[in-house]
């Protein structure tokens, strides 16, 4: 059982691969101020893509379904501004192939 539950563990982090806490940001927005920035502003400028901005100020961009992803977890929280996420994926090269995006 514990093998079982080991090799479990390994196939879901290798699905999943990394993850990321940061805020999330449209492109065009990634070098405002983060925490006064509006969900409003964000979806409207959505079409620019979205991505990360992480803790040390590194800004990565989420692929195609990743902004989809997001888009849907942003839609479904209460929260206006101050949008931090967790972000679950792998990157290839300076893009994050998302996973699965979480408002917090």
């Amino acid at each position: 059982m514990k093998k079982f539950l080991g090799m479990t563990l390994l196939v879901s982090a290798a699905a999943f691969g990394e993850s990321w806490t940061g805020t999330i940001v449209d492109t065009n927005c990634k070098t405002k101020d983060l925490a006064s920035h509006a969900k409003s502003c964000l979806m409207g400028c959505a079409k620019s893509g979205l991505g990360i901005v992480l803790s040390d100020g590194k800004f990565v961009k989420f692929d195609e379904e990743g902004n989809v992803k997001a888009l849907a977890a942003l839609k479904a929280s209460s929260k206006d501004k101050d949008l931090k996420g967790k972000v679950t994926g792998t990157l290839d090269g300076d893009v994050l192939k998302v996973a699965t995006v979480e408002i917090m």
